[in-house]
């Protein structure tokens, strides 16, 4: 029984993570560029990033800690 209750779990785990993925729109990146220095660099490197993401290459994402 917890054979099979361990198989289920993990089942329901692996089907219900899959590979899918929303990418960022032009208006998020816009909007995440304008806090930092070089805007037009950073736009560029986003879109790149989102592209990449997009075609199914892994990409490494920052992390930015959230400010009140």
């Amino acid at each position: 029984m917890k054979l099979a209750f361990n198989f289920f779990m993990f089942l329901l785990a692996f089907l219900s993570l899959s590979n899918k993925s929303l990418s960022l729109t032009d208006y998020q990146i816009k909007r995440f560029c304008a806090k930092e220095k070089r805007v037009p660099l950073c736009i560029k490197n986003l879109q790149e990033k989102r592209s990449d993401l997009q075609k199914g290459k892994l990409i490494e994402i920052p992390v930015t800690p959230y400010k009140r």
